[in-house]
């Protein structure tokens, strides 16, 4: 099924996104990761298409949607969180489903737990919780916050399948699809990761803030707030979210249902049968 590729206005800043089924189906918001895009989705969103109307936004700084030039105000989870509340407002979404990897976890979680917490139905948390472990982020920052150019795309396909290695992308194809979904030219004809390099750097920043206070924030009292029915998804090796905390999160909050995917890291591509069934079941009730 080929998805309708819209723009809105959402908070004062144009943010792109890729809208698939019917408009009069259930709704499903699918949220990328912090330095990636709506078309990490394409698979999972075709595969639900026909049951669901799937709706997978650029987060702004990356893709097609705008740049901020209030990077400090607005690379924030909580602005990010904003802009969901107005995309479904002028959608006339009044319940929706939410699945989101990483950063669109996140932002997921806070909206669940505040805004849209008579709103979101269902909150499946692809491998991220209410703690982080700051080693992650240090990773995180070192390929994001100075990203590279190439001149051919085989050899940026070599870079990303060096630093997304943990995404359990198991085909050549797969990995020639993302490279070219997340990548644009300079202006000297080289390729690089399509999104804002301030997005890192904003990310430092709030890093260093967190360490300056004392370790990094901490989001349990949201979620212990969610009310949604909640799936926690863990990459069995991921370094960002640890066993204790999504131990955790089947206990406290929501109390989450878990499923862990063997062999995977930060963060499963959710682009497999499996993984597709997994959130396909969980979703439909």
């Amino acid at each position: 099924m080929t998805a309708r590729s819209i723009y809105l206005t959402l908070c004062g800043r144009s943010v792109h996104l890729l809208d698939w089924g019917d408009k009069d189906a259930p709704a499903v918001i699918l949220w990328h990761g912090l330095a990636r895009n709506c078309h990490d989705f394409d698979i999972l969103a075709a595969a639900l298409a026909g049951r669901y109307r799937l709706l997978a936004p650029d987060t702004i700084g990356r893709g097609l949607s705008e740049w901020s030039p209030q990077p400090d105000e607005e690379y924030t989870t909580p602005f990010y969180a904003r802009q969901a509340v107005e995309l479904l407002d002028r959608l006339k979404l009044d319940r929706v489903r939410w699945v989101g990897t990483s950063m669109g976890g996140l932002i997921g979680m806070v909206a669940a737990a505040t805004a849209l917490k008579d709103r979101i139905t269902h909150l499946v948390l692809n491998d991220v919780g209410p703690a982080i472990a700051p080693g992650a982020v240090q990773r995180i920052l070192q390929y994001a916050g100075s990203p590279p150019a190439f001149a051919t795309l085989p050899d940026t396909e070599q870079y990303f399948r060096t630093i997304y290695a943990s995404f359990g992308i198991a085909s050549d194809m797969g990995w020639r699809k993302l490279v070219e979904t997340s990548v644009r030219r300079l202006p000297d004809g080289r390729f690089t990761p399509h999104y804002d390099p301030q997005i890192a750097a904003v990310l430092a920043r709030q890093a260093a803030a967190a360490a300056e206070a004392g370790g990094n924030a901490d989001l349990w009292p949201l979620y212990d707030q969610i009310t949604a029915k909640t799936l926690v998804i863990r990459g069995a090796v991921s370094d960002l979210l640890s066993e204790e905390t999504a131990a955790a999160m089947t206990r406290r909050g929501p109390r989450a249902a878990r499923i862990d995917i063997p062999g995977v890291g930060h963060a499963p591509a959710l682009d497999t049968p499996e993984q597709i069934a997994m959130i396909a079941e969980f979703i439909r009730n």
